[in-house]
Formats: C-alpha cells, sequence, structure tokens
C-alpha cells in the first residue's frame, strides 16, 4: 500500500514546489504567516456564523423595523460626505499645488492637519460650541443650528475626511506630466475645458481612492455618529450589544454592513482597473503654476474657512475648555491613569502589530504566490471593518473559547491589533524593498534557520520602517473608541473612553483635556504621513 502511495505524494510535492515557483517557504515562516492571518479572520468568520444561527424571526423583525431606516441613513450619510470630502479635498489640492496662492507651501501643511483630530473629537468641540450647554448658548441664549442628526453628523466627517482625498490628490499632482495639458491646449481647446475633460480625468484614479477611503470610514465611524445623535448601522450595533444585549441582532446588522463594506471595495477595484493610465517619466515636464487673478481673494476665503472650522475652532474649544477644567482640577491622578490605560493598551497592540506583520510582508515580498496573495487580503481585511464588528467578533470567540479570560485586557489589545495590524504591514513592505534577497541568501548560507533570518538579519535590517509603522499603529489604537468602549475591562478607562462618556453626560470640562491630548499626540506621526503625499 505505501507504494501505491508514492506517486501521489509525488504529485502533490510537484504542484507544492510549482505554487512557490521551486523555492517554498519553512514550516515554520508559514505557520507564522497563517497565524496573523487567522487573527484578523477568525472574529469575522464568528460574526457570521453568529448571524447565520439567528433565526428566521430575528431576520424578519430586523428588516421590518430597523434595516430600512438603517439603510436611508447610513447611504445618506455615506454619500453625502463622500461627495462633499472628494470636492472639497480634490480643490484645496489643486489651489495649493497647480495655483499661484499665497503662502501655499504653509496651507500644504496647515490642510492635512485634521487628519490629527478623531472625528469623535470634532463633533465633541462642535457640541461645545452649538450644544444646549455650549458656548454660543452661554453668551446669545439660543444656538443658530441644531448640531445633532443628519447636519451636524455630515458637516463634522466632511471636515475631518477630507484629508484623505486632499493627500492622495496631491500626490498625484506633483507626478502628473504637464505634456497632457499642453496637447490638449495646442488644439484651442480653452484651459478650463482641459481642466475638466483631461486633468479631471487623469486624477480620476486618485480622487477614487480617496473616495473609497472616506466612504469606507463613514461606514465604520461610531464616536461622532453616536455622540452627534445620528443613527447608522454602527451606533445600531453598538446599542444592540450594550442595550438589548442582543448578540445575534448585532450580528445580523454586523453582516449587512461588511456587504456594504465589501460591495464599496469591489465597485473601487473595478473602476480602478478601468481608468488605470500610465505616463512616461522620460518626457515629465513640471506643469506650470496658473494665475488665480480675481479668484485669488475668494480661494483664500475658502482655505481659511476649511482651516478655521476644522482646525481653529476646534483646537480653542478644547483649550477654552481645558482651561476651565485645569482650574477646577480635573487634570487629577485619575486623569493621568486614563492617559497611561490608553498608551500602555497601545503600545503593546502595536507590538503585536509589528511582529505579526513581519512573516505577512516577508511572505509577500520572498515568496509571492496565490496563497501570498490570499493571506494578504485576508490581513488587509480588518482594516476595512468597523470597530464594532471587530469588537463583537472578539466578545464571540472568547465567550465560546476562552471564557476564563472573557472581560480582560486581552480582548481590548486583540481587538487594537486586528483593526490596525495593515499600517504595520504597509511600512514593513515599504521597507523590505530595499532589502535585497542576497542578504537573506547570506545569512542562511552561515546557518541561520528561516524564522532566524527574518527575526535576526531582516527585522534589524527594516527597523525604521518597522518603528514607523509602529508608530502609526500606536496613534491609532490610542484614538480607537468602539473596540475600547465594549472591550475594556472594568475600571480600565481610557482617554477615548472618558472623553465619550463625559461629553454624554455634559461634563465638558473634564472631556476637553482627554480630547487635546489625544490631539497632540496624534499630530507626532503627522510629518510621517506628510512625507508619503
Amino acid at each position: 500500500m505505501s507504494n501505491s502511495k508514492h506517486p501521489v505524494m509525488g504529485k502533490v510535492r510537484q504542484a507544492w514546489m510549482r505554487h512557490w515557483q521551486g523555492r517554498p517557504p519553512s514550516a515554520g515562516l508559514l505557520t507564522a504567516a497563517f497565524f496573523g492571518a487567522a487573527i484578523m479572520i477568525i472574529p469575522v468568520v464568528y460574526v457570521v456564523s453568529l448571524a447565520a444561527e439567528a433565526g428566521p424571526g430575528a431576520w424578519s423583525r430586523l428588516f421590518t423595523t430597523r434595516v430600512p431606516t438603517l439603510w436611508w441613513n447610513t447611504f445618506a450619510l455615506t454619500i453625502s460626505v463622500t461627495a462633499a470630502s472628494v470636492t472639497i479635498g480634490g480643490l484645496l489640492a489643486f489651489l495649493t499645488l497647480r495655483t499661484d496662492l499665497p503662502g501655499r507651501g504653509l496651507f500644504r501643511w496647515l490642510l492635512a492637519v485634521p487628519l490629527a483630530v478623531p472625528p469623535y473629537i470634532g463633533a465633541l468641540a462642535y457640541i461645545l460650541v452649538f450644544g444646549p450647554r455650549g458656548l454660543w448658548f452661554q453668551w446669545l441664549g439660543s444656538a443658530p443650528v441644531d448640531i445633532y442628526g443628519f447636519v451636524g453628523a455630515f458637516w463634522v466627517l466632511t471636515l475631518f475626511t477630507y484629508p484623505y482625498t486632499y493627500l492622495i490628490t496631491s500626490a498625484a499632482l506633483r507626478r502628473l506630466n504637464q505634456n497632457f495639458e499642453e496637447a490638449g491646449l495646442s488644439c484651442g481647446v480653452p484651459y478650463w475645458k482641459v481642466l475638466l475633460t483631461v486633468t479631471l480625468k487623469l486624477l480620476r484614479p486618485s480622487l477614487g481612492a480617496g473616495a473609497v477611503l472616506t466612504a469606507l470610514y463613514v461606514l465604520s465611524d461610531f464616536g461622532a455618529i453616536a455622540m452627534l445623535r445620528y443613527n447608522t448601522f454602527t451606533r445600531a450595533i453598538y446599542y444592540q450589544m450594550t442595550g438589548r444585549f442582543d448578540q445575534s441582532a448585532a450580528a445580523v446588522l454586523s453582516l449587512l454592513l461588511m456587504v456594504v463594506t465589501v460591495l464599496v471595495l469591489t465597485v473601487e477595484r473595478f473602476t480602478r482597473a478601468q481608468q488605470a493610465f500610465r505616463q512616461d517619466s522620460g518626457t515629465y515636464r513640471k506643469p506650470q503654476l496658473i494665475k488665480l487673478g480675481h479668484l485669488r481673494w475668494p480661494s483664500l476665503v475658502f482655505l481659511g474657512l476649511i482651516l478655521f472650522s476644522a482646525v481653529l475652532l476646534p483646537i480653542a474649544v478644547l483649550l477654552y475648555w481645558t482651561v476651565l477644567g485645569w482650574n477646577q482640577g480635573t487634570v487629577d491622578a485619575r486623569f493621568w491613569q486614563f492617559a497611561w490605560n490608553s498608551f500602555s493598551s497601545a503600545a503593546a497592540a502595536a507590538l503585536l502589530c509589528v511582529l505579526l506583520a513581519l512573516p505577512l510582508t516577508y511572505l509577500k515580498s520572498r515568496y509571492p504566490s496565490r496563497s501570498t496573495a490570499a493571506l494578504l487580503r485576508i490581513a488587509y481585511g480588518g482594516y476595512a471593518l468597523p470597530g464594532v464588528i471587530v469588537a463583537l467578533g472578539i466578545m464571540i470567540v472568547y465567550d465560546r473559547f476562552l471564557p476564563v479570560f472573557y472581560g480582560s485586557l486581552s480582548m481590548l489589545i486583540l481587538a487594537l491589533t486586528v483593526r490596525f495590524l495593515p499600517q504595520s504591514m504597509q511600512s514593513q513592505d515599504a521597507a523590505l524593498e530595499l532589502v535585497s534577497p542576497r542578504l537573506d541568501e547570506a545569512a542562511r548560507s552561515m546557518g541561520q534557520t528561516p524564522l532566524g533570518v527574518l527575526y535576526r538579519v531582516i527585522f534589524p535590517a527594516i527597523l525604521p520602517g518597522a518603528a514607523a509603522g509602529g508608530a502609526l499603529a500606536f496613534v491609532s489604537a490610542l484614538k480607537e473608541l468602539p473596540a475600547a468602549l465594549l472591550l475594556r475591562p472594568a475600571g480600565f478607562d481610557t482617554l477615548s473612553v472618558r472623553i465619550w462618556m463625559e461629553s454624554v453626560e455634559g461634563f465638558y470640562a473634564y472631556a476637553a483635556p482627554a480630547a487635546l491630548l489625544l490631539i497632540a499626540v496624534s499630530m507626532l506621526p503627522l510629518r510621517l504621513i506628510l512625507n508619503r503625499y
């Protein structure tokens, strides 16, 4: 019988070698990469399984009562914010890079600052001004607008998501060749028509990428939407878990939101393939600046309004309430304990992100295959999922398989790792491209195991890139709200949790110092992000 098996095993081995182009990775490297991908996919799998287990009655009840309204609210907000954010971000990129706008160098940096402000902190700032107990009401006795609901959510999310399109479009404009526009001008076409028919077409991929990032963020946002009392899928999922304690209903809503997310990513991948283009770098010419003329002052007013609304007003208001809080003694030992909780949990998650990203990025760089591509798609999936869904998945996994550790800090750290592992992967991937494979071969020839090569040779070589990715993951984990709200151990409040709880109760002098500290820390990797774009 053993002899009859040899041909089968031989064919399997040949297929395995062909799959890896004659150079299969070691078992240890594959195990480490599969472990990292499994951590990302298991919570999602159990959310889907719990939704499938929900009976027809649960599905029917949700579809007849909650789902239609949630569909409408979520799509209306997502489409509106995406359209406004792309329009504002694209226009700002054009004004600061292609025109003779005064102070455009300073504007380029300032316009990216809202990226460091989490939208739920932006929502807090606007509530502090226009809310029922806000500054406007205290000064004049009435607020000019109702900040709650669709209008407030639309305004805040637009202000703090336009940098996605702004940065990506700015990078595309820097690389855009003037020859394309001059070809149209040489045919006698007016410049404004060239902008619409040539330049705008060439910028479609970057504008589309900004639109997808914005749409995914709006779909996944919980903090700003919940603070401004606008009901979307994320808010409904959260209250199903915390108010009704109905995990099955939360899983059904989560599954529907995941379907929408996958749909957005599918549309983006299809349109990107349709809009791909190439330009010859050998004939590249830097575009000339356009003279604004009589449009200079309106352009400056437009930029000033954006900066005032997205940067100056929020920071000034938070500073005002922080000073009040400081005088009232709110920045006390408890405040610094919240800060320590935030920093320690975010640091643990960032370290895990760096370590788990390493085998995945190394496998992609040195052993490309269909399996590698599938693992990477799984690993990147966590970043596209809302924090409430990741938290729900981890709660289900711990409840079913690790009940002893249910309610421990490991749940929060694992959720933060799932959410922000892709940030570490991107930075490590860019750094690994600069390391020659000959370094691996030299280390192997000296007796190092594959995992030894990875952690003792490659990791030190890409340490700056890995540290950059870890810093991005750290700051993102520091700002994460829904996972911290749902998964923190009893008594383990973070800065983001305190901002949420104090603002909901109306204790703004307690919430403002925490918000200002988060903004200050978030500014640290901003230079790194700007260098990318």
